[in-house]
């Protein structure tokens, strides 16, 4: 197998990075070597007990600074120091709130949280973004492609039959599921059993396409009554890939409306959601086969659409 090529990423990510680097490590040299007026000019009282504390924050600062500096080197190997980096800088607005509100840390500190961690936000969580996308993108490179023809007969599901032989004589409607961690996936196997009736009153069988292990997936279907269905594991994504359903781009997986929609599926409509469990960014589709052939498909514009499984059952939706 060849080396795999070097990870591109976007030409900002390092300068950003190095910006971090400069401003943590500037930040934290200023806390350690003048820690009175840096408390004073934070918002914070000038006289406060154990300053060696207030010392300690500068040191770990300039030593995350350090780490930015050697993330930029390389974001996409050292990507684990940005994340270590997110955490804080989300974890510690949220224990300024908590103590602001509690009446122990006056509001004139919040400006230190904005421009030491809020506003690092943004640029961190899509530098991980972009690590994460290009890891993937890069194993798919070096996974096993096969021909759509040869998934189809020859990939059998839980129960020993190939997509073939199911759409063998009548349709055969084959739902390809994101992660069972995600609430969207949850979503859809509930509307499949909703609509499971007026789809098989057609004429048209299901199937399902999954990345979980057969005994996983055997677990996952249950609450919706649907161990029935022919279920076909899929955790190295080969049917997905001969299918041609690809990772999603970050509007496609994680933009406003996603997020909405998903707090919407996982509280207000209760179903929930859980670790991930398999490729997270690879998208969905339904596919109607008869007789070993695809007769229509539809891919999913974004993760948090919810099709009408009735009209692709006869056909009706192509994109």
């Amino acid at each position: 197998m060849p080396a795999p090529s070097p990870i591109s990423f976007p030409a900002w990510t390092r300068p950003v990075l190095w910006l971090a680097a400069a401003y943590h490590i500037v930040w934290g040299l200023w806390v350690i070597g003048m820690p009175q007026s840096s408390l004073s000019r934070s918002g914070f009282p000038e006289q406060i007990p154990y300053l060696q504390l207030w010392q300690s924050i500068g040191l770990s600062a300039a030593v995350m600074g350090v780490g930015y500096g050697i993330a930029a080197t390389n974001p996409a190997q050292h990507w684990a120091i940005v994340l270590i980096g997110l955490l804080g800088k989300i974890l510690l607005p949220i224990g300024f709130m908590w103590n602001y509100l509690r009446g122990n840390l006056p509001l004139s500190e919040g400006w230190m949280c904005l421009l030491n961690d809020l506003l690092w936000w943004g640029p961190f969580a899509a530098i991980l973004w972009y690590a994460l996308h290009a890891s993937v993108e890069q194993r798919d490179k070096f996974a096993e492609e096969r021909s759509l023809e040869d998934v189809i007969r020859n990939i059998p599901c839980h129960t020993g039959q190939t997509l073939a032989e199911l759409s063998a004589g009548q349709p055969l409607m084959v739902v390809f599921l994101r992660h069972a961690g995600c609430t969207f996936c949850r979503e859809a196997l509930s509307d499949l059993a909703k609509k499971r009736a007026e789809i098989e009153a057609s004429g048209t069988r299901l199937a399902l396409v999954h990345m979980s292990t057969p005994e996983r997936a055997e677990q996952f279907v249950q609450p919706y009554g649907l161990q029935d269905v022919p279920r076909f594991s899929d955790p190295d994504q080969i049917l997905y890939r001969a299918f041609g359903l690809k990772n999603g781009s970050f509007q496609q997986l994680l933009g406003p409306k996603v997020f909405w929609e998903g707090f919407k599926a996982a509280l207000l409509r209760r179903h929930g959601f859980g670790p991930m469990e398999g490729n997270g960014l690879r998208m969905p589709g339904v596919f109607l086969l008869q007789d070993g052939a695809i007769r229509s498909a539809f891919r999913h514009p974004n993760a948090a659409y919810r099709p009408d499984y009735c009209a692709l059952a006869e056909g009706s939706c192509t994109t």
